[in-house]
């Protein structure tokens, strides 16, 4: 801020400042080169004029040729010391006499009759014809130095060198006294910008010190800062009420899944144990009253007793999606690879007598709950066995690509496919893109998949091709102890 209010007053001030001197170099400048031509002009009026007199008086030594007279007219000039030669020529241009002696001045001089003056370098230079009645007798030379017009330019250089000093002193002093009421008003409105910018008060008002400009800048700030803090209190208050709002609701949701939760978990526990009953009177009809039946009944039953598995199925396969929403999630160090080999070894009789290629690639290490993550391998690879099925030389690969912030496996295989504009589908509950007559399954599977990486701070997504396979990826971020700890609490 500091060197804002220097820059504004050293502006007020140089401006001022050149202004003034500006005015008086060209002032001063005017008056001395007019003074310095109306001076020439005098010297030039003042040499004609003596040479005029003293040509007149040198008539009769050129009449008669006489070199002491004319000598004696020419010493008349020896008072003046701006007098550097004089000449008197006949009208040969032969030198009669000459001072202040006879090299002074040219040897001989052409013969012209008319009268001139001229400047030549440092001197001034008179030529006048010496008549008698209207006949030319001869010529006088007359050559001035122009010492005075050299000390009348000395003092003109020091006059307006004072001049000039005087008066910037004066303008100065008067540039300081006028800037106030320009930087004042302008730093007292930055003061308050910055106040308001670093506090965040927008109470502050500048002081309007003035009805001109200034004081309208700073009535209009004052109004834009009445404006803003209007906003600004409009804002809190929506923001407050969006923030009850948001915990309001919040506070429903929370409430809502835990009831829904609660539900889910009481529904199929309560249903666990009326299903055992179905399928297990079902097995009992199926081994002792077998022979009793006939045909469609035993095909009924076989119906009742599928159905009843199947029930089953999806019963614990929602228990577990319940369980997976509540259960504390445990913080270990994780090997990719032992859950990989594990998901394989429970799932091998489901694999069995298949022709299957198997290509895993080495896994990191990460953290997280392997229980949970197990069974996140554990229906990506069952998903992958079941969907490559109908395929003679079956292809399940599985890897992973690390960098700075995430680790992203992928599990992917050549079979069915599915097709992309459905692919949003996938990881809902009960969201199945094949009906059970192509491929049993309950539909909790991948939701199991999604809400287990989710609590991990990870994502899920899968790419397919019908009829050339699908691949399904999920990451899991590079977290540090505490950092897991963070987000968990969080989950």
């Amino acid at each position: 801020m500091t060197t804002v209010r220097t820059t504004i007053r050293r502006k007020l001030v140089a401006g001022m400042m050149l202004t003034s001197v500006a005015v008086l170099v060209l002032t001063g400048a005017a008056l001395v080169v007019f003074d310095i031509v109306s001076f020439r002009r005098a010297l030039v009026r003042a040499l004609v004029t003596r040479a005029q007199i003293l040509a007149a008086n040198s008539s009769g030594a050129l009449a008669f040729e006489n070199p002491e007279d004319a000598s004696q007219i020419l010493a008349a000039l020896k008072p003046d010391p701006s007098m550097v030669a004089a000449a008197l020529y006949d009208q040969q241009g032969r030198v009669l006499a000459a001072y202040p002696v006879p090299a002074a001045a040219p040897a001989r001089w052409p013969r012209k009759t008319g009268s001139g003056q001229r400047f030549e370098k440092k001197w001034l230079v008179v030529d006048q014809p010496v008549l008698e009645d209207g006949r030319w007798l001869g010529t006088l030379y007359l050559k001035s130095d122009l010492r005075a017009l050299d000390e009348r330019l000395r003092l003109y250089e020091l006059v307006v060198a004072l001049a000039i000093v005087g008066s910037s002193g004066v303008a100065l002093a008067l540039a300081a006294w006028l800037q106030r009421g320009i930087a004042r008003p302008v730093r007292a409105l930055a003061e308050a910008a910055r106040n308001v910018s670093e506090h965040k008060d927008y109470t502050i008002r500048a002081h309007v010190v003035s009805d001109d400009e200034l004081g309208l800048l700073a009535e209009s700030f004052n109004e834009m800062l009445r404006e803003i803090e209007k906003r600004d209190v409009d804002l809190r208050q929506l923001n407050a009420d969006l923030e009850w709002r948001v915990n309001a609701r919040t506070a429903q949701l929370e409430a809502s899944n835990h009831e829904l939760e609660a539900f889910s978990y009481s529904v199929s526990h309560d249903l666990r144990a009326p299903l055992r009953h179905v399928d297990g009177f079902a097995d009992l009809l199926q081994r002792h009253a077998r022979e009793s039946l006939d045909d469609k009944a035993r095909h009924y039953l076989a119906q009742i007793s599928d159905s009843a598995q199947s029930m089953g199925r999806l019963i614990d396969d929602l228990l577990v999606f319940s369980r997976m929403g509540r259960t504390e999630m445990q913080d270990q160090r994780v090997d990719l690879n032992v859950l990989v080999e594990e998901a394989r070894r429970v799932l091998a009789n489901e694999a069995a007598n298949r022709d299957i290629h198997w290509r895993v690639s080495p896994l990191p290490e990460t953290r997280g709950d392997p229980a949970m993550l197990q069974l996140v391998f554990a229906n990506l690879v069952s998903n992958a066995i079941k969907y490559t099925a109908g395929r003679a030389g079956a292809e399940i690969a599985i890897g992973a690509e690390q960098s700075d912030r995430e680790t992203v496996v992928c599990v992917r295989d050549n079979g069915v496919g599915f097709d992309m504009n459905y692919s949003h589908k996938l990881f809902g509950v009960f969201q199945r893109l094949h009906s059970a007559d192509e491929f049993e399954g309950t539909g909790i599977g991948l939701a199991n998949v999604r809400r287990i990486v989710q609590r991990h701070g990870g994502r899920t997504w899968a790419e397919g091709e019908v009829g050339r396979g699908a691949a399904f990826f999920f990451s899991l971020p590079r977290e540090t102890q505490g950092e897991w700890s963070e987000r968990k609490e969080a989950a």
